[in-house]
């Protein structure tokens, strides 16, 4: 076996953990990132992402804002319950913000800080499958295989950003099941509004409409069986269905692209500090996609691990104080996050008559009341730390 020494480890390429990665570099620090892809450019994730405005302010930081190709803005957030004459409506300029936030594809991302850290002082090892980690008084060792042979990184630091499966058997996360799918998939309508996202609540489960392009990026909840069922429709049966699911405010839906199916779960790690070890991104949480916060708060976890690795003596990175430090941190808006989210989820996915008088009086308040508006929109832009 090969051995060798760094002070931090970064497990999985992704935009977590690059980004992790980008922020770290030019500090004389020896940074290793391990990426089971074999290549830098090597996704074809379907997905589009929503970014928040505060994202968009640690990527342009990053250096990799700009890079981004085929970005559509969000200038205005509608929300409403299906068969409810309550909405609330969230506008940019009531936050004194060019734009709420952003719609573009996970892949052009991706390719947009694989660019920046390509050019950046760090080790990144693509091909690299990591099968353990395990810790000792003072370090992490991180057994992986890289070109056909078993080696082994002693780090001072381990982060864990590959989506969780690495510690899942030996730390097993919290998982709250919704009993539902996301249809992902890109839609055009006769009249789509320019800059505007829909967020529609109906007793199957929340859809969103993001302004992309000629068009929106869909996503659609439902049960896992009538999700898969979704998959098989031709297009003019799933078109038909959509417009008597979300209504004519985007005028009559006329295309739909290829379309994909995830399962929606709540999974948090009890959590996200072991010794000399920390989880980001999804695998310290994964969110339902409901209020698009899973995402951006991936990408605050790596700016703020980041600023608690670079605010310790080099021999205190991975130590016990530096972690608590990292984890409290986290604490408020992570929890914040949580409950924001799953929240949502419960109070509106459901079809119970008291509840539906509720929902609709609430997002009708919510709409008189600009600081309670404004309250939440920040929360949305830039986390409970915002």
């Amino acid at each position: 076996m090969n051995e060798n020494r760094c002070d931090v480890a970064i497990i999985g390429g992704g935009p977590v953990g690059a980004a992790l990665a980008i922020v770290l570099q030019g500090n004389d620090l020896n940074v290793v990132l391990l990426e089971a892809r074999e290549s830098e450019i090597n996704t074809t994730d379907p997905r589009a992402l929503a970014l928040s405005y505060g994202t968009r302010l640690l990527l342009q930081r990053l250096g990799a804002w700009n890079r981004i190709q085929n970005v559509s803005g969000i200038k205005t957030i509608e929300v409403t319950q299906k068969n409810s004459p309550g909405h609330t409506t969230m506008h940019a300029d009531e936050m004194q913000v060019s734009e709420m936030g952003y719609v573009l594809p996970y892949t052009a991302l991706h390719a947009a800080l694989q660019e920046v850290l390509h050019n950046a002082d760090i080790t990144c090892l693509y091909g690299a499958t990591v099968s353990d980690l395990g810790s000792t008084n003072e370090n992490t060792v991180i057994t992986y295989q890289y070109q056909g042979q078993p080696r082994t990184l002693t780090a001072r630091l381990a982060v864990v950003a590959e989506g969780g499966k690495l510690l899942e058997a030996s730390h097993p996360p919290q998982v709250q099941d919704y009993g539902q799918s996301g249809v992902i998939a890109h839609v055009t309508s006769s009249q789509p509004a320019c800059g505007k996202a829909f967020e529609h609540f109906t007793p199957q489960g929340p859809m969103a409409l993001l302004p992309y392009l000629d068009g929106y990026e869909l996503v659609l909840t439902a049960s896992h069986d009538k999700a898969q069922e979704m998959l098989t429709w031709d297009d003019r049966t799933f078109l038909q269905n959509l417009q008597e699911h979300f209504g004519d405010r985007v005028g009559t839906f006329l295309s739909v692209g290829k379309r994909s199916c995830y399962p929606l779960r709540l999974k948090r790690a009890p959590d996200i500090t072991f010794p000399h070890t920390v989880l980001i991104g999804n695998a310290a949480q994964t969110l339902h996609p409901v209020a698009g916060q899973g995402f951006n708060m991936g990408i605050r976890d790596a700016w703020e691990l980041a600023q608690a690795i670079l605010d310790s003596a080099p021999e205190n990175i991975g130590s016990a104080a530096m972690c608590a430090a990292y984890r409290k941190s986290r604490r408020i808006d992570r929890n914040a996050g949580i409950r924001f989210t799953d929240g949502l989820v419960r109070l509106f996915s459901n079809d119970l008559p008291l509840l539906g008088h509720v929902r609709s009086a609430a997002l009708t308040l919510l709409d008189c009341l600009p600081p309670v508006k404004k309250f939440v929109a920040k929360r949305m832009m830039f986390g409970a730390n915002g």
